[in-house]
């Protein structure tokens, strides 16, 4: 059985997916792209010999189009989930599910038990994290202590916010965290240093460092530094009582010339993440396939990011304070879960 991807959104992410669909994903076949940029539209589409559009509706209405890849700017993810919801037809968004907590409550609520909607959280798939997660359930390291991730890039957004490098950025952590340590986070604080004033835009710091606290009290660090120049890179150490487990290094290339030997690092996130993308789009399609539940991140998982990138917002405002995370009608705390309503659920 062939599912026929609709992919609305032509940008790098969009583009990256039409490419590995076309390439590298069996029983997918892309037919149409849609984008605002016709002309990117078109050559996107050009590389699976799809049709192209300007008009992202139309693709989720298209007769043609069994399932739909929203790789759009964010401000438009809950419009086009909603319009897929109302289609009857399955979705895979990228990351963020809604830039609001409110939005992603009310996708989640729309959904219902239908399981239509999937998210793009691809270090679900990727091997490295696979294994880190394998090895802290088999107890090899010990006890986990402390969690430190690092997030670099070459150069963020010129119009990048404290706001978005939270939940456009550090996301993936407010997600990965979780889901590797099987335990909720409770309560965040962000901080900032000394910032990038050469690089960074006034409305973003530049590294910023995001504390979250989990469930049984284990603190996880995040530096995250959106314009580091030098080179894309991601770090993720497990700390246990008897041992510790990180990622390999990320450089692609090592090259000797001129009696020197040094190391290319890639420019942004594709490289080191091509095999938990083609990993997560062969997952998404196989479940389609066989009418089976999605092994992807959930609407419901999207919500609970939100929910922490929620508080590190409040954090924010509020000059580095701990902030405790607010999961539905559920405060959940360091030590405890206090219910505010019966029934309310962390």
């Amino acid at each position: 059985m062939t599912i026929r991807v609709g992919v609305i959104g032509a940008g790098i992410m969009g583009a990256d997916h039409v490419r590995t669909l076309s390439r590298s994903v069996r029983g997918a076949e892309v037919v149409l792209v849609a984008d605002l940029d016709a002309g990117r539209a078109a050559e996107a589409a050009a590389l699976a010999g799809a049709r192209s559009g300007t008009d992202p509706e139309s693709v989720i209405a298209d007769p043609q189009v069994d399932a739909v890849i929203i790789a759009s700017h964010d401000s438009t993810h809950a419009a086009l989930v909603t319009a897929c919801l109302a289609a009857g037809k399955p979705v895979l968004c990228e990351k963020p599910l809604a830039p609001t907590v409110e939005e992603c409550r009310d996708l989640v609520a729309l959904e219902g038990n239908r399981g239509l909607v999937s998210l793009g959280f691809m270090r679900r798939f990727d091997p490295g994290h696979v294994e880190l997660k394998r090895r802290i359930a088999d107890g090899e390291l010990g006890e986990i202590l402390t969690v430190h991730n690092v997030s670099r890039g070459v150069r963020g957004a010129p119009d990048a916010t404290n706001a978005f490098a939270i939940t456009g950025s550090a996301i993936h952590e407010l997600d990965s965290m979780p889901w590797l340590l099987g335990q909720p986070i409770t309560e965040v604080a962000w901080l900032s240093g000394r910032k990038s004033t050469s690089l960074a835009p006034a409305g973003l710091q530049d590294p910023s460092f995001m504390l979250l606290r989990m469930a049984d009290g284990m603190l996880v660090t995040l530096e995250l530094f959106l314009n580091a120049d030098y080179g894309y890179v991601t770090r993720c150490e497990a700390v246990g009582e008897r041992g510790t487990a990180s990622f390999t290094g990320s450089p692609l290339l090592e090259i000797s010339s001129g009696r020197r030997r040094a190391t290319e690092y890639p420019a942004d996130w594709r490289p080191r993440f091509a095999d938990a993308y083609r990993l997560e789009l062969q997952a998404w399609i196989d479940s389609l396939a066989h009418g089976t539940p999605t092994p992807l991140a959930t609407a419901a998982d999207g919500l609970k990011a939100a929910e922490v990138a929620a508080a590190l917002l409040e954090s924010e405002r509020s000059g580095g304070a701990f902030v405790h995370v607010v999961y539905g009608e559920a405060v959940v705390h360091q030590d405890a879960v206090v219910h505010q309503e019966a029934g309310a659920h962390a």
